[in-house]
Formats: C-alpha cells, sequence, structure tokens
C-alpha cells in the first residue's frame, strides 16, 4: 500500500508585503440595518452531558446563519417553528421581511436530545437540510433568489441514527446518474476511551444517488463511509466530483474500514500486532547511499538484475514475476557510477550516488515505507551540535554571537498557539486512505470561506502575522492547494481579540471582519488607493494608499449566532434580530 505524500503549502511572494505598516483606525460611520425577526432563531444551548471542548467547538459555537454562495447576498436560517427563513438583499434601505421557504415535517420541540438545524447548498438547485434529531433532507429547491422559480421539494428523507450536523455537501453528475455526497459531524461516547475525554467525532460521508423507476424519481443512500478522530476538525469538505476529503484537524482522523487498523490474526489464530521486517535498509551521506536489501536463499549473482536509471531503480529476481524493489527515487543520482554487490550474508549491497550533494533525503524511494532508514551516529551528534544554541539553559549570553538561541521572552501571548500538530489531510474516497499530508505546525486555522462556490471551500491559516487564503484543487496534483490572497497582519490582529466567536471575509478580499460574542464587529479593509496626498511625517515620503481597521457596535444585548460577509455587506444574526452592515459600495 503505498504512503502519503508529504506536501508542503507554498505561498505566493508577490501576494505578501513586508512593508505593511497596519491599520489606520477609522471613524467613519458604517449604515447599519436591523430587522425584527417574526420568531426567535432555533437555538440549540448545550446539555450538562455536552461538556467538552470538542461539545464547544462543534455545536457552542454554531454558526445560524447560512450564505448562499451560488446567490449573493441571499442569507438563510431555522426559527423556532422549524420554518427555514431567507432574506434577499437588493436594496438595504427597503429591507423586506424574511420569508418562509420550507417548514421541517418534525415537531422540534418534542426532541430533548436534539442538536441544531443545519443546512449545506450543495449546487445551485440542490440543498441538504438536517433538523437535529438524525433525520437528512436533500431538497430539489430550483432556482434559489427567485420567487417565481423557488420551490422546496424533498427528493430524499431518512433517519441516519444519532443527530449529527451537516458539514458539507456537493452535487455532481457521473456516468449520467446524478448524486448528492453529504458530510455528516457527530461528537460520541466512546467507552473504550478511559484516559481522554470519553468522547470521539465521528464525520459520516454519505452518498445519496439517482434511482430512476418507471414514472418515478427516487433517490437512495448508495454508500456510507465513516471516518473517526479525537478533536472536532476545523475544516472538512468534499471534493466537487465526490472522489475525495480534505481535513484540518488537531489530531488525526481515519476510516473505520481502514484495514491497517485493524488487528490481524497470528498463525495461531489470535489477534495480535503483526509487525513485518524491512525488505530493506539504507544509510546515506552527503554525497551517497548505501542500499542493503534481504535476499531469499539459494541466490546467486546470475539471479538478480539490478537497473539504475537518474530518478529511478529495480531490483528484479529470476524466479519472481514483480520487481523485488521498484520504483522513483526521491532525487536524482549519477546512474553510471552506481554499483552493487550481493555480500556473503546473502544480501544484495547497492551503493548511490547522489546526483546533488549536499541535502539529505527523507526517503529513499517515493510512496515506499517497506524500508527503514538507519541513522549515521556521527551524523547525529553533528546535527545536535549545529541545534545547540537552541537548547542553550542560558537566556542569550551572546547576542552578538552568529547564531543567537532563540528566546522564549521575546515572544507575546498572541504567539502562542497550542495545537502545533494540526495537519491538513486529503483522504482518498476510493482506497479509503490518506494519499496526502501536511504539517502546519504553527500554522493556526482561522476561518474558512467559499470564494468560488464550484470549487471547494477556501480556509485562511495564519503564517506570522499575515492570514493567507488557501484554495484547494482537487483537479491539481501537482499544486493541490493555492494561496490566492493575504489578509495583512490579520493572523497577529486576530489574537488580541480575545473574545472573538466569528470570522469572516469578502468574495473579492476586499476586507476581513470578525465578531466578538456580544454586540462588536471588527472590520479590517485591506490597502486601498487614497483620493487625497498623505504623508509619512517620520519618513518623510508620500503614502499612496493606506489600509483602515473599523468597528460597529451592535444595539443588542443578545448574544450573537450568526455571522456572514459578502462582497458589499455583512450580516449579523442575534436571537430575535439580523442586522446588515454596508461594508463597500460595488462600483
Amino acid at each position: 500500500m503505498e504512503a502519503a505524500a508529504n506536501c508542503s503549502l507554498r505561498p505566493q511572494r508577490l501576494l505578501l508585503d513586508p512593508n505593511f505598516e497596519g491599520y489606520k483606525l477609522s471613524l467613519e460611520p458604517l449604515p447599519c440595518y436591523q430587522l425584527r425577526l417574526d420568531a426567535a432563531v432555533a437555538e440549540v444551548k448545550l446539555r450538562d452531558d455536552q461538556y467538552t471542548l470538542d461539545h464547544m467547538r462543534a455545536f457552542g459555537m454554531y454558526n445560524y446563519l447560512h450564505l448562499d454562495s451560488w446567490y449573493q447576498d441571499n442569507i438563510y436560517y431555522v426559527d423556532q417553528l422549524g420554518r427555514v427563513m431567507n432574506l434577499s438583499v437588493t436594496l438595504d434601505t427597503t429591507l423586506q421581511k424574511p420569508r418562509e421557504l420550507f417548514r421541517l415535517p418534525t415537531d422540534l420541540t418534542a426532541y430533548d436530545n436534539r442538536l441544531c438545524a443545519s443546512i449545506h447548498f450543495s449546487s445551485s438547485t440542490w440543498a441538504a437540510l438536517s433538523d437535529g434529531t438524525g433525520r437528512l433532507y436533500l431538497i430539489k429547491t430550483g432556482k434559489r433568489g427567485d420567487s417565481a422559480s423557488e420551490k422546496w421539494e424533498i427528493m430524499f428523507n431518512e433517519e441516519l441514527g444519532c443527530p449529527f450536523i451537516i458539514v458539507h455537501s456537493v452535487s455532481f453528475v457521473k456516468n449520467d446518474v446524478h448524486s448528492v455526497d453529504v458530510l455528516l459531524l457527530r461528537v460520541e461516547k466512546d467507552e473504550l476511551d478511559t484516559e481522554g475525554s470519553g468522547f470521539h467525532v465521528s464525520l459520516e460521508w454519505v452518498t445519496v444517488t439517482e434511482k430512476n423507476k418507471v414514472g418515478d424519481q427516487r433517490y437512495e443512500a448508495f454508500k456510507c463511509r465513516v471516518l473517526q478522530g479525537k478533536s472536532v476538525p476545523h475544516y472538512a469538505a468534499i471534493e466537487p466530483d465526490g472522489d475525495g476529503l480534505m481535513i484540518v484537524s488537531y489530531k488525526p482522523f481515519k476510516f473505520l474500514q481502514d484495514e491497517e487498523s485493524q488487528p490481524e490474526e497470528n498463525e495461531d489464530g489470535k489477534i495480535g500486532d503483526k509487525k513485518k521486517d524491512p525488505l530493506y535498509y539504507w544509510q546515506q551521506t552527503e554525497g551517497d547511499l548505501t542500499v542493503t536489501v534481504r535476499l531469499p536463499e539459494d541466490i546467486t549473482k546470475d539471479d538478480v538484475t539490478v537497473q539504475f536509471s537518474p530518478v529511478h531503480i529495480s531490483i528484479v529476481l529470476k524466479s519472481q514475476q514483480l520487481p523485488l524493489l521498484e520504483g522513483m527515487l526521491h532525487s536524482s543520482i549519477d546512474h553510471e557510477s552506481c554499483t552493487w554487490i550481493i555480500r556473503e550474508n546473502k544480501s544484495l549491497e547497492i551503493s548511490l550516488n547522489k546526483k546533488e550533494e549536499g541535502p539529505m533525503w527523507p526517503e529513499l524511494i517515493v510512496g515506499d515505507s517497506r524500508g527503514e532508514f538507519i541513522a549515521d551516529s556521527s551524523q547525529c551528534s553533528a546535527v545536535a551540535e549545529r541545534l545547540m544554541h537552541l537548547t542553550s539553559e542560558e537566556m542569550n549570553p551572546n547576542p552578538d554571537k552568529e547564531n543567537p538561541p532563540c528566546n522564549a521572552q521575546e515572544l507575546e501571548e498572541c504567539d502562542i498557539f497550542l495545537e502545533d500538530s494540526t495537519s491538513l489531510c486529503r483522504f482518498d474516497g476510493s482506497a479509503l486512505k490518506v494519499s496526502h499530508v501536511i504539517n502546519l505546525g504553527s500554522n493556526q486555522y482561522l476561518f474558512s470561506t467559499v470564494i468560488d462556490p464550484k470549487e471547494m471551500p477556501c480556509f485562511c491559516l495564519r503564517h506570522d502575522v499575515d492570514a493567507l487564503l488557501w484554495q484547494p484543487h482537487s483537479d491539481r496534483p501537482d499544486n493541490m492547494w493555492e494561496h490566492i490572497a493575504t489578509f495583512n497582519a490579520l493572523g497577529y490582529v486576530q489574537a488580541s481579540k480575545q473574545d472573538k466567536k466569528f470570522m469572516a471575509c469578502a468574495p473579492n478580499y476586499s476586507y476581513a471582519a470578525l465578531c466578538e460574542c456580544l454586540r462588536r464587529v471588527f472590520i479590517y479593509r485591506q490597502p486601498t488607493p487614497l483620493s487625497t496626498v498623505l504623508y509619512n511625517r517620520k519618513e518623510g515620503r508620500q503614502v499612496g494608499q493606506v489600509a483602515k481597521q473599523l468597528v460597529a457596535t451592535l444595539e443588542a444585548t443578545d448574544p450573537i449566532l450568526g455571522f456572514q460577509a459578502t462582497n458589499e455587506r455583512l450580516f449579523v444574526l442575534t436571537t430575535k434580530t439580523l442586522f446588515l452592515i454596508k461594508v463597500n459600495t460595488e462600483n
């Protein structure tokens, strides 16, 4: 089985501004409009048995306001009467009352252990809806935002077990068959977990497929795959074609059907761990590599064929149809100077010369996990000596030294990020394995947003002081994550907001915003050209553009339950009021 490819995120230098001077506080008033709701939002508060951090992240911090990315300035929420309400904005000064589009058949008040109702728009004409009791609805909506053609019709309605919330969904057509993939999240009691929180997080990936019958069009659950982990994912999304899944999480997820996670039976028929010996061992220096391969007994030199190319190696035994070892090398070699020999202990020893001296290889053959790297003790000592200055017990005995030690006292509180093992994984839907993995390290996850509804949602990560927006591309194996925008200094600024609840950004990247649990909204406009001449007095130069921070204070005492951003407006939802803040004016 192939190992997951270790990847990295590559920021675009042209999208970074090393000379960014910060945000200037602007006192310009922002037009703010509000609508009183006919019925309160269907908020579900955490129960006494939902006491973990995962419960708070998944359900306590849930965003009750849903933005339709297919039709700008269309927002939805579910009220206490079980109605899906919609507000479509065309003119801020003449806001219409939210209109009812759909009413859940379930009496929500009859369920004590339900979760919040959730909505996700799978396409321009399809939506996935959960009532929070464990029932999933797939709805054909028609063209949303158009009252004449919008009609919500249930196409799939099924009980799927314990209550869940919908994380993501996609609609696609393969082989002339329409399917909808939905990702469901649950936090479930784990009786086997005696040392942790006692709960685990499950992601259920459900595929619902069209089943055409004579005179009737039906949809049925075709496939169900379940992943489990020990933390609520920051980000989880299905690829547009339904072939894979991407997850950003603090702790890893794995499929329950993963064969590698299942215990193997030994010769006595008992279940136990069965560890295989490595097929080969390898060592390296800055200039060469040595590979030792185990050979079957009674093998002679005439039975072995070893072939080298600049980036490939192949070892074939005469008695076997398939190669004993074959694959792409991590980097190039000087294949004309490579040699091999069979030692007295019946092992094959291969000497490879690196084309480029210096860089150490993380693996011998790309994706091959059957070998074991043997570290040289002298190399380990040299590496430890080079890193000694980073682990000095003295804070900074000699600041003029070439490699001064890292001083933890220089870090501010907002620079400390506990989840330093967060990873981004891409799961293959067919193999049920991780195909790509990125260790995000200290690149703190901030928020996700939809820029292009036909693509996967983007996610925003902190890089140093900035916040970088990344667009996943499942159809580009060589550049699967693209850096598309930068919000200057937002990574640093947001860390100082101790009471922040939600973050969002405009699809055209013109601003980013965050809100606190109560009342206050902070808006960070990105640098724009000035209409008047402005000089920097300290440096005596003209300033061509400036970035602004704006603050809006809502006239509400209820907590903020929902927060969404479009190019022109910010929508803020409280228990009984919907606020609309005019941020930009489109040209």
